[in-house]
């Protein structure tokens, strides 16, 4: 006899499980360290900046364009596995508590969020505010309530096959949120509030209305799910290996320039191989992309001079450490094994190779520090760049590849 409790509790002890895994790994390692520096930063300079923040500074504006962005964006986490649009199907009616379950594990699944945002944001709306911190909890109690009102609207929106339907949702709740939430943050009279809140009811009780008779998008549910997990699945595998992940290939014709510059002979496949997976893989491209783009707007706005050049730093044992596994991504490919290559070549493509990627990214950020006009400190950064991507490549790196 079907047990819905009892599919509930496997499914969601099984995810648990997995996620469990692999974050003993994302917070046993040396990123933590970093972003921990990183965040500390980053508040030493909101501080500072909030001692300069005018009165008529919008901070209302601002935290409600950015929390609304947290609030509309609701991921119901079902726990689907493709094989259930074929098993699970015929039970659908057998279903109500298990979604139910979901929608309640999915909502205390993403407050924190919320209450980080908020927590953020805080200090500046008190330094407008003449100091008031004594309205954060009155805050989180309208936003929460607001986040189970999106939740259960987006639900039911997921009965609708059209993408269009799904888009139009979004973007109506996103601006309903957008209001919702400048009024709460402008100390706007109670029932104006209110009506925002009435409005998403009002909003959430038309999709549930016009859902009755439609059957669950059983497909969609699963893609959504696949799609959270392999997200998951790629940032812990900057820790470790994943079996379970599937890479994204996306060919990039504006770069092939970059691979004429490899010579054609036998002693260039690995380093061939090891650029054109690099820059063809979401991945490892997408990494070096966002961490130089990151890497960049942090040096540009720090004013320490000496702190740029250990950003510069930072930022490349970021990119180092997190293209490590670019090594064994072909290991299970058996017809590698059939290059006439020795291995100590393959080991000195790949290293020449991280050396370079490296290479390239100190000379982009020490640009940003050019453009700053900081031309001694751009120098520095450039040279504790090169200096450490040699250490960082010829001995980290080499004994890691080597004791894989």
């Amino acid at each position: 006899m079907f047990d819905e409790k009892l599919l509930w509790k496997e499914r969601f002890g099984r995810t648990s499980k997995e996620f469990s895994r692999y974050l003993r790994y994302i917070f046993n390692g040396h990123l933590v360290i970093v972003f921990v520096f990183l965040i500390g930063t980053a508040a030493y300079y909101y501080q500072e900046w909030l001692k300069t923040i005018p009165d008529a500074f919008p901070s209302a504006l601002i935290m409600a364009l950015c929390l609304a962005f947290l609030l509309t964006y609701s991921p119901i986490f079902t726990f689907m596995s493709d094989a259930d649009r074929i098993f699970l199907l015929p039970l659908e009616t057998k279903l109500t508590g298990y979604f139910r379950k979901s929608l309640i594990i999915s909502f205390f699944g993403q407050i924190y969020l919320l209450i980080i945002g908020l927590a953020v944001f805080m200090p500046m709306y008190a330094a407008v505010n003449e100091g008031k911190f004594n309205t954060f909890i009155p805050f989180l109690a309208f936003i929460l309530i607001m986040k189970g009102i999106n939740l259960v609207a987006r639900w039911y929106v997921q009965y609708y096959r059209e993408t269009s339907v799904h888009r139009a949702d979004s973007l109506i709740r996103f601006f309903v949120n957008l209001v919702f939430l400048y009024l709460l943050f402008s100390n706007a009279v109670l029932y104006l509030v209110l009506v925002c809140v009435l409005i998403l009811i009002g909003l959430s009780g038309y999709y549930k209305m016009q859902a009755k008779g439609k059957g669950l998008k059983w497909e969609y549910l699963i893609e959504q799910d696949e799609r959270r997990m392999t997200s998951f699945y790629r940032l812990a595998n900057l820790f470790t290996d994943v079996p379970k992940l599937k890479n994204r290939i996306k060919r990039r014709e504006w770069l092939d320039g970059l691979l004429l510059r490899i010579p054609f002979r036998q002693g260039a496949s690995f380093t061939f191989l090891f650029m054109r997976t690099f820059l063809r893989s979401g991945d490892y491209w997408g990494l070096f992309v966002r961490l130089t783009l990151i890497g960049a707007v942090g040096i540009y706005f720090l004013t320490w001079g000496i702190g740029q050049i250990v950003l510069v730093v930072l930022f490349i044992y970021l990119t180092g450490f997190q293209l490590l596994p670019l090594w064994k991504h072909h290991q299970n490919h058996s017809l590698l094994e059939l290059y006439p290559i020795n291995g100590k070549v393959k080991e000195k493509s790949f290293l020449d190779f991280l050396r370079n990627v490296l290479w390239t990214q100190s000379v982009l950020l020490s640009l940003v520090l050019v453009i700053k006009g900081d031309f001694m400190f751009a120098l520095g950064s450039l040279a504790a760049g090169f200096v450490f991507s040699v250490y960082f490549v010829s001995y980290y790196s080499k004994r890691k590849i080597q004791g894989s």
